[in-house]
């Protein structure tokens, strides 16, 4: 990714991934990045993230996503353009 366009990625997080912090984790890294959208877990113990932002901001907000908080162990990451997405105006965690 290169430049300022501004580009909606939707991200699925598996691993160790629930029950160690990682929405919090990703919560706080999109504000401080300036990036919108939502974070919520999965029935099947993954996370996924739609993540709304800037290209520059984008590829920083996914290497903190591989990273993960301490406690997280991130095993597959899978990253997917989204075409026409809503316009998200800040960032949220969801149920």
């Amino acid at each position: 990714m290169s430049g300022s366009e501004e580009k909606t990625l939707r991200v699925r997080v598996e691993g160790l991934v629930q029950g160690v912090g990682f929405r919090a984790f990703v919560m706080a890294h999109a504000r401080d990045s300036g990036v919108r959208g939502w974070v919520r877990n999965t029935e099947d113990g993954a996370v996924e993230v739609e993540a709304q932002a800037d290209a520059r901001a984008l590829e920083r907000f996914l290497l903190e996503l591989r990273r993960g908080p301490r406690m997280a162990r991130v095993e597959d990451m899978r990253v997917e353009t989204v075409g026409e997405a809503a316009r998200h105006g800040g960032f949220e965690m969801r149920w």
